[in-house]
């Protein structure tokens, strides 16, 4: 069996080494960097170089795998979402990340989109980092289907490119409301799944709720699907919770439970 990672993610309205060092102390073994300065967040030009090197030295004593999410804006169909986006990848490969993720705009058609990935591909490519693309709520199965078909077409390039599951999006999704196990049979074999983003909600609006909020309401079967689901699909990669709820502890509640139903079910 895989191991699966499973971290949380900085927050725009608090401290960015407040969410990581909660992350440390609970001993998670992922964590993601989002770019949103929000109120109190953050973005790559916050941190001095020493503080660079400790979070770099920090994930290498812990072993933890990072992960950087560009800015939610960051279109890669124009220059400047491109150099967003390199300007994560930049970062991560100073923190020793493996990952850099950023979202799918729909609202192109996938064959347009993947072109103007490659450059941004290529560059992951050289510095050894994979580039997770994330279903946002308008984002169908077809797109994501579409999309990766498009990439396949790039040869080795395509090797740095992957599916980011949100399973809160997926829930709100038109099609898939309520159902985001509904979402997930509808990707093909042949996309790579190689990152997820876990939150809840009621499948109307992007509440960002723990995993397990719902489960009185909707019993924990959902997660269970997700596991099995991301088990058949020879999952490597890191569920990162994307949240910061009143009391934080409840991450790490949620992260035992994941844990247990991995080893178990």
């Amino acid at each position: 069996m895989n191991k699966i990672f499973i971290g949380n993610q900085t927050n725009c309205n608090v401290s960015p080494f407040l969410t990581f060092d909660f992350a440390v102390s609970k001993g998670f073994d992922a964590f993601e960097w989002f770019s949103d300065p929000g109120m109190a967040g953050w973005n790559e030009s916050s941190f001095s170089p020493e503080q660079i090197d400790h979070i770099r030295a920090t994930g290498e004593q812990r072993k933890i795998r990072f992960s950087v999410h560009a800015p939610w804006r960051a279109n890669p169909t124009t220059n400047e979402g491109q150099q967003l986006i390199l300007r994560s990848i930049d970062f991560a490969d100073k923190i020793g990340a493996k990952l850099v993720n950023t979202h799918i705009f729909p609202e192109y058609e996938p064959e347009f989109f993947a072109q103007h990935l490659q450059g941004i591909l290529s560059a992951a490519k050289e510095k050894r980092l994979l580039i997770s693309l994330e279903n946002v709520a308008e984002c169908s199965p077809e797109n994501v289907n579409r999309l990766f078909a498009c990439l396949g077409k790039f040869g080795e390039t395509y090797a740095s490119a992957g599916f980011c599951l949100d399973i809160g999006h997926a829930n709100i999704y038109y099609k898939t409301r309520h159902n985001y196990g509904k979402f997930l049979e509808l990707i093909d074999e042949a996309v790579d799944l190689i990152h997820v983003h876990a939150h809840e909600n009621h499948g109307h609006i992007d509440e960002h709720l723990p995993l397990f909020s719902l489960s009185k309401e909707y019993n924990e079967e959902p997660v269970k699907n997700l596991l099995k689901f991301l088990k058949r699909r020879n999952f490597k990669g890191s569920v990162i919770m994307e949240q910061w709820p009143d009391p934080p502890e409840t991450l790490a509640k949620v992260r035992n439970r994941l844990l247990e139903l991995w080893q178990t079910d």
